[in-house]
């Protein structure tokens, strides 16, 4: 089974379309076979996978930004940083207003340090590295306000451009 979003095409095999030499050919002829005469049968089709693009948004340069500490893709800008005071599974975590080039699986609900959530693992779409979850739910009433935000964990992010 392919993964998703993957893409399976059959393609004709490019084989010559009549015969010069067994050497030319390869496995097609024997050395001892007499040599071929007119066109070639028809070469079985050739399947081929492919991994589908995936489209990398690009931060503005003259902002203070967030990357992938594995493949350097860009997660978020400094603007959208809300609080550097989150308790990840591998440390510390910064919770952020929106990310890109992130993509999200799917909710369950989860018993955390500030009470129950449901919460989604998002991952670079580049490298597919889990980078930490988004908010999708909060079931206490003070934690309304993590609702659509998202979690990166430090281990997995560093700090890109106008950081000087």
């Amino acid at each position: 089974m392919l993964p998703r979003n993957w893409e399976l095409t059959v393609q004709p095999s490019k084989a010559p379309s009549s015969s010069f030499s067994c050497q030319a050919l390869g496995s097609l002829c024997s050395p001892w076979a007499a040599p071929r005469v007119g066109p070639l049968p028809p070469a079985p089709a050739m399947v081929r996978i492919s991994k589908p693009k995936t489209f990398q948004a690009y931060l503005d340069d003259c902002h203070r930004r967030y990357s992938c500490a594995h493949c350097r893709a860009h997660l978020a800008n400094h603007d959208d940083l809300i609080s550097k005071s989150f308790q990840g599974s591998q440390g510390r975590a910064y919770l952020f207003n929106s990310v890109v080039n992130v993509g999200c699986g799917p909710a369950e609900e989860r018993v955390l340090l500030t009470g129950l959530h449901a919460v989604a693992d998002i991952h670079c779409e580049n490298c597919k590295t889990t980078l930490g979850w988004k908010y999708e739910q909060a079931f206490e009433s003070s934690q309304k306000y993590k609702e659509g935000k998202y979690i990166i964990e430090l281990n997995h992010m560093i700090k890109d451009n106008g950081w000087d």
